[in-house]
C-alpha cells in the first residue's frame, strides 16, 4: 500500500513534538492553530480559509429564519475537519517521534 504524498515527504520530528492532546485542545479552541502548533501552518491556514468561505457561502444561501448554526453549517463543518485533522497529524508526528532510532 503506498503511502499519501504528505506521509512520504514529512521529515522526522527532530525535536519532541506537542502533546496530541494539548494540540486538540488548541485546536477547538483556536481554529488553525492547532495546526500550527503541530507543525503544519500553512494546512492550518487552509482550514481556517475554506472556514471563513464556506461559512460565508451558507450564511448568504440560507434565509434569516434559519438558526445561527445553521446558517453557518458549512464552515462549522470544516471547523469539525479541522479539529480531528490537527489531532491525526499531531499523533503521526509523535509516533514518528516515537520511532525514530
Amino acid at each position: 500500500m503506498k503511502l499519501p504524498l504528505e506521509v512520504q515527504k514529512s521529515p522526522v520530528p527532530t525535536r519532541r513534538p506537542v502533546n496530541p492532546y494539548l494540540v486538540l485542545a488548541i485546536a477547538i479552541v483556536l481554529p488553525g492553530v492547532g495546526h500550527v502548533v503541530a507543525g503544519l501552518p500553512s494546512r492550518g491556514l487552509v482550514f481556517v480559509f475554506f472556514m471563513l468561505l464556506f461559512g460565508w457561502i451558507t450564511y448568504h444561501l440560507t434565509t434569516p429564519d434559519h438558526s445561527i448554526i445553521g446558517r453557518l453549517a458549512g464552515g462549522l463543518f470544516i471547523y469539525a475537519l479541522s479539529i480531528t485533522d490537527a489531532y491525526k497529524w499531531a499523533r503521526f508526528r509523535a509516533a514518528q517521534y516515537a520511532a525514530a532510532p
